[in-house]
């Protein structure tokens, strides 16, 4: 049975009225399981309508007050981790492995957004002038967006969401068509955790939607994780229109390995990091860069081993490493990039095409897919294929294994495998790359610090979760005050007696 989606406005579900549709496949199987109503305009509006006129009762919450209720939210979404594990494993097909880890991830950045009584505190300086004090104080913008990517369908929004709500912020969520169920069963949580209704909504649809929350002056601040086109089209977009904006795109991530690595541990490492998730992820290790050609030699051989035996299955098999990819597309765009890199003169280790898995014979399967010999000038090189696909590009040298990392579009994530210190010290200091991880293959900062990419990865000044996400979803006030001399040798302030 096809089941029929909703959006989720002002505390309740509402059934899309624009009469168009999106499919939401079971990418195991390759069918149908739900649709989705895509918004039209009037039901974007009608979304920040009741967002706008919830948010000053919701602001009106006392920090600590706000602070309960997402440790009310996280206790629910505990309780019940494996069945929404299960829901977003069916819609994104990552294994119910990852897709509970994509749901703790972004509870972790709910965690850190219950510090918030601390984290507005604001500053003080007594007697800046004679007589005088200066204070500040951060206040919340208002009405605010998220529109997350089908790769974390839980975790981006909850990225988002919580410093926002925290921040005392009204909040409308635009998810992706793809895998919305996770997102709207979300929102019944913060409702149920005690949330106003019409703090938290879920407007589902596509561009035409996301234009009206781009320039609806009502919504003060959007966030985004997408494609890199994407990412700049809506940058320029809602800075255009007065909005802060924080809009991270693609990427290609290189990891360094050193002739003095462990080899066998950073190819387990890079076996996880470069084929996890089918590859859909942002901070995918999809370019190895071995120094040295007995250092290449070496890697391509156990990486080569490794890739033989792993287990490419449906979602729910417990023994899978990883699933199908989230659509008939992303397998089309897998294949064309491998025939690309074969065009280009790459040499191709391990195909990964025409991959059948019993039980899902029609699902979006593709086996991990290595090249070795790649060079800075391939396709398969430069963009993002956002699949199984690791290629391997050989460097001379430490500098020159840096440079491919610098001299990239991309400046995402970074890693360096090494034993050395010194090595990777100076790594560190100099790549020009946002997030680095030194025998870290998937250097994402825990929730108290900030995540961001450089370059084309990210657009915008202030990054997602940690500090820099309550700078963003909150405006600073600063207010110098005097008093002149008052009544203080008045008798005003005896206690009065019978005399």
């Amino acid at each position: 049975m096809v089941r029929e989606l909703t959006h989720f406005l002002g505390g309740r579900h509402v059934p899309g009225t624009s009469g168009d549709f999106g499919d939401v496949f079971d990418p195991n199987i390759g069918a149908v399981q739900a649709r989705v109503p895509l918004a039209d305009a009037d039901e974007v509006r009608a979304a920040i309508a009741n967002a706008a006129e919830a948010q000053p009762v919701w602001a009106a919450f006392n920090p600590q007050k706000r602070a309960r209720v997402l440790m009310k939210f996280l206790s629910l979404v505990n309780d019940e981790i494996d069945s929404l594990a299960a829901l977003l494993s069916s819609e994104h097909g990552k294994t119910l492995a990852d897709a509970k880890g994509d749901i703790q991830r972004g509870l972790e950045v709910i965690e850190f957004a219950v510090g918030i009584p601390h984290l507005l505190k604001g500053e003080y300086s007594e007697s800046a002038g004679t007589g005088i004090d200066v204070y500040s104080m951060r206040q919340p913008l208002g009405v605010v967006a998220g529109i997350t990517p089908f790769n974390f369908p839980a975790m981006i929004p909850l990225w988002k969401a919580g410093p926002a709500l925290a921040c005392g912020n009204a909040f409308v969520l635009k998810p992706s068509e793809r895998d919305p169920s996770v997102p709207l069963r979300l929102a019944e949580l913060f409702l149920e955790a005690g949330l106003p209704p019409g703090v938290f909504n879920v407007i589902n649809g596509g561009k035409d939607a996301v234009d009206v929350l781009l320039t609806d002056p009502r919504v003060k601040a959007v966030g985004f994780v997408g494609s890199t086109p994407i990412a700049q089209y809506i940058y320029e977009t809602a800075t255009a229109n007065g909005k802060r904006a924080q809009c991270f795109g693609g990427a290609k991530n290189h990891a360094v390995v050193m002739p003095d690595a462990d080899l066998d541990d950073v190819a387990d490492q890079l076996i996880g990091a470069g084929y996890g998730s089918a590859g859909e992820r942002c901070m995918a290790i999809s370019v190895a860069v071995p120094v040295g050609e007995e250092t290449a030699d070496r890697l391509v051989a156990k990486l080569t081993e490794r890739v033989h035996k792993l287990n490419v299955g449906r979602s729910d098999d417990p023994g899978a490493d990883f699933g199908p990819l989230v659509g008939a597309d992303g397998v089309a765009r897998v294949n064309d990039y491998v025939q690309i890199g074969i065009d280009e003169g790459a040499e191709l280790v391990v195909d990964g095409r025409g991959l059948t898995v019993e039980g899902g014979e029609d699902g979006y399967f593709v086996g991990a897919t290595l090249f070795d010999r790649v060079t800075a000038d391939m396709r398969i090189y430069r963009e993002e294929i956002f699949g199984p696909v690791v290629t391997v590009v050989r460097a001379d040298d430490y500098e020159s294994a840096l440079r491919l990392a610098d001299e990239h579009e991309y400046g995402n994530g970074v890693a360096i495998f090494t034993r050395d210190g010194d090595t990777a010290r100076d790594f560190a200091a100099r790549v020009q790359v946002g997030m680095v991880g030194i025998n870290v293959p998937i250097p994402v900062p825990i929730a108290y610090y900030t995540f961001g990419g450089w370059k084309r990865s990210g657009f915008g000044d202030l990054n997602q979760h940690g500090p820099d996400s309550i700078r963003f979803y909150t405006k600073t006030k600063t207010i110098t005050q005097r008093w002149p001399a008052g009544l203080k040798e008045s008798n005003a302030f005896v206690i009065p007696t019978m005399d």
